[in-house]
């Protein structure tokens, strides 16, 4: 890899659903060398383990007694980024409904907030090389200090398409129904919401192809690189 002399670039990428958030995040960071931490899965990870755990989730005081048990390690190689849960690989698991639907209210707790957000942080900053943080509330909460913030639009009729595309059968307007009302519970949240970095780069995907927004991103990255 490069000599010391080059500091790592941290790049935090934010925006709702649909937007190409994680396919951009992760073909930038394979593209630049950049380690990838995906940190919507380690919401949708802490949520699987207390439906697991029968913890009920109506009630906020019972979500934040139990968010500093389950261990969550995510991997940060954008070829093959992983996620495990007390030593089990949740992947898979926590792309169900089940666990997608409870995920908004979950991280809604401001202890799980502050508990993924250390995470989050941490593994920021063990990274050598730097590295693509993709979510909602990076640029604006976990790392206001990031090189680059770059936060993603698209319409509410683009993005439903791309996620039913995504959720095999999923019928499109029930998706956009969906999207728009998770987007609002985590806009309106008192902790961290989704929101935009005032020194955020807006870009919206929704006339542009994933290779198109993939391309903008790099460039920008490289821009700030070499301003350094």
């Amino acid at each position: 890899m490069e000599n010391g002399a080059v500091k790592p670039v941290i790049v935090a990428i934010d925006g709702p659903s649909g937007t190409g958030k994680s396919s951009t995040s992760k073909a930038v960071a394979a593209q630049l060398g950049l380690s990838y931490l995906d940190t919507g899965a380690q919401y949708r990870a802490i949520t699987w383990w207390m439906v697991n755990n029968g913890i009920d989730l109506t009630d906020p005081t019972a979500i934040a007694a139990v968010a500093g048990k389950p261990e969550i390690v995510s991997g940060t190689d954008p070829a093959h980024p992983t996620i495990t849960v007390d030593g089990v690989d949740v992947a898979g698991p926590i792309r169900t409904e089940e666990v997608t639907s409870k995920t908004s209210a979950v991280s809604a707790v401001p202890e799980v907030r502050t508990r993924i957000s250390e995470l989050q942080r941490s593994l920021a900053k063990g990274t050598e090389t730097g590295i693509v943080v993709e979510g909602r509330d990076i640029g604006t909460t976990v790392l206001p200090d990031a090189d680059l913030k770059v936060f993603l639009t698209a319409s509410a009729e683009a993005r439903a398409l791309r996620r039913s595309g995504e959720l095999k059968g999923a019928d499109v307007n029930a998706t956009r129904e969906a999207l728009v009302k998770r987007d609002a519970a985590d806009s309106t949240r008192k902790t961290s919401p989704l929101a935009k970095a005032d020194d955020a780069v807006e870009v919206d995907t929704t006339e542009l192809t994933l290779a198109q927004v993939i391309e903008c991103v790099v460039t920008l990255v490289e821009e700030k690189r070499a301003g350094k």
